[in-house]
Formats: C-alpha cells, structure tokens, sequence
C-alpha cells in the first residue's frame, strides 16, 4: 500500500504510542478517489471522541487511539485500537478493497489490542471499547463479565 509507512505517518504512530507525547490519536484517509495512497488526514489529543468527530461517511479511515482507563482507583491501562470505517456512502469497489488494503495498515499500526470494524457511530461507543479493551486484557477488576 502506498504511503502507509511515510515519515509523517511513523511519526504520528510513535507520538501515538508515547507516553511523553499528548497527542493520542491519528487519522489516516486516501489521498484520491482511486488507488491505494493513503495520507495523514489529522492527529489530536482529544481521543476518541475526537477522532470520531472526524469520520467522514463517504471515507473508508483508519484510525489509531491511545485509549487510557481506570481498572481500579490503584490502577491505569493504556491500550491502543485501530478502527477501520467504511463510511455508509463509500464506493463499493473501495469497500470491497478494504479487507486487502487493511492488511498493510495493520503491519504498520501494528500495535493495538483490539480492532474495530466500524459502518457507524454507534460501533464506536466508548464504553463498548473500554469494555472490549479490558476482555482483551485478561483483568477486569470492577467484575466485569465477557
């Protein structure tokens, strides 16, 4: 895939997964309307509310965020998800490229514990996340039940 493992892209990944760095997610769209180059499109410190704000419904994105939560009042995870959106306006020859083309997104933002295929904002609810997060996780000490 083209432009997946550009400077600016490895750059925002690393300020991504950095523990001294507020930035704590990133956007990644395609450059055109055809082909496979794909482009950063944003980063932020505003998590996934943010980022979400940013999806566009005639876009397939990929997105990366640092998702921090409390398992208790002793302790903080920090955890990072990949969102693959397939905008509900999207094309269907991208859509149908998507599953091939992720494959090259994954081996480059390639540290994450859960991904989320998203077709809408009701996939992204953050609660639901968190929630997955901690089953990734193997501990869950509010007693959760997966």
């Amino acid at each position: 895939m083209s432009g997946v493992d550009s400077p600016d892209i490895l750059a925002a990944y690393d300020a991504v997964r950095s523990d001294k760095d507020a930035t704590n997610w990133l956007l990644l769209s395609y450059a055109s309307a055809v082909g496979d180059k794909l482009v950063l499109s944003g980063t932020g410190t505003g998590g996934l509310s943010e980022v979400v704000s940013k999806l566009d419904d005639s876009q397939v994105n990929y997105a990366y965020v640092r998702v921090e939560y409390n398992n208790d009042s002793e302790s903080k995870r920090v955890k990072f998800v990949l969102i693959v959106w397939i905008g509900e306006n999207v094309k269907v020859m991208r859509k149908a490229r998507v599953s091939i083309e992720s494959g090259s997104v994954k081996r480059v933002l390639s540290h994450h514990s859960v991904q989320i295929d998203a077709r809408e904002l009701g996939d992204l609810n953050e609660e639901d996340i968190v929630a997955r997060l901690r089953r990734a996780g193997g501990a869950d000490y509010n007693g959760g039940r997966g």
